[in-house]
């Protein structure tokens, strides 16, 4: 996608999903690139179908487009949008920026709390992938989840409208499409991700599936996939699930979007 392609915005007062609405589009013909920006969701949903919150001033918003890459590198484009929320609230944060990081594979954090995520869904629509990334931020509100702590911008001081964080992902989530280069230039892109993440050694576990396996972050691999240093020594390589950071002096937080 070109970086100085023009980029429409279809605002929804109300929507049962950005994603959903933005697939709905695609299926029509739709091609983007277009954000899908709603008040308010009914049905939001995060990964393997959770449900979302999504509370009054906070930003759902979705971004439909063509990737033209392979289908082995749509799997990327959850961490590309990673980078790309990173880099937009870094220059809103002020201070609090120092801790802000990214928790595979599709959380936003501050500190160890969950300020907002990533979901990716794609389709294939006459011969053609389409990609839609939808984008959750908390901004003013921080939704109730149980057992896990959430934050917001306005709790860390930032007062930053939905819009401004909308303006500053229309900046960087094209740039970081163009240094992509639909899979070309993901390396670069994984060592953005991980200067953006928790350390190396970081103890965590993975929920994927029946099966839930313990160690410590060891990096990721060259498609994007988790490395993980198990407790037998083994370094072990997984593309789904869901990550739970452990440790004696950390609040527990899992992936849920």
């Amino acid at each position: 996608m070109a970086a100085a392609m023009p980029v429409r915005i279809l605002h929804l007062a109300e929507t049962d999903s950005t994603n959903s609405e933005a697939l709905r589009l695609a299926a029509l013909g739709e091609r983007g690139p277009l954000w899908v920006v709603a008040e308010r969701q009914t049905q939001g949903r995060g990964r393997s179908g959770r449900a979302w919150q999504s509370e009054a001033g906070n930003l759902t918003a979705s971004f439909l487009f063509v990737p033209g890459c392979a289908p082995s590198n749509l799997q990327q484009l959850s961490l590309l949008a990673g980078v790309a929320v990173h880099d937009a609230l870094t220059e809103l944060l002020g201070p609090t920026q120092s801790l802000l990081r990214l928790k595979w594979p599709n959380d936003c954090l501050i500190g160890m709390s969950k300020l907002g995520g990533i979901l990716v869904e794609t389709t294939n629509l006459d011969g053609q992938a389409i990609a839609v990334i939808g984008i959750g931020i908390n901004c003013v509100n921080a939704p109730t989840i149980d057992r896990r702590d959430v934050t917001s911008l306005i709790q860390h001081g930032c007062h930053a409208s939905r819009d401004d964080v909308l303006r500053r992902l229309q900046i960087h989530l094209p740039r970081k499409l163009v240094q992509w280069q639909t899979g070309d230039g993901f390396n670069h892109l994984r060592d953005d991700w991980l200067a953006r993440s928790g350390p190396i050694g970081q103890p965590l576990t993975v929920n994927a599936g029946n099966t839930r396996i313990a160690g410590t972050f060891a990096g990721l691999d060259g498609d994007g996939a988790l490395l993980l240093h198990d407790e037998h020594g083994a370094v072990r390589r997984l593309t789904h699930g869901d990550v739970t950071l452990t440790g004696t002096t950390v609040l527990e937080t899992t992936s849920t979007i």
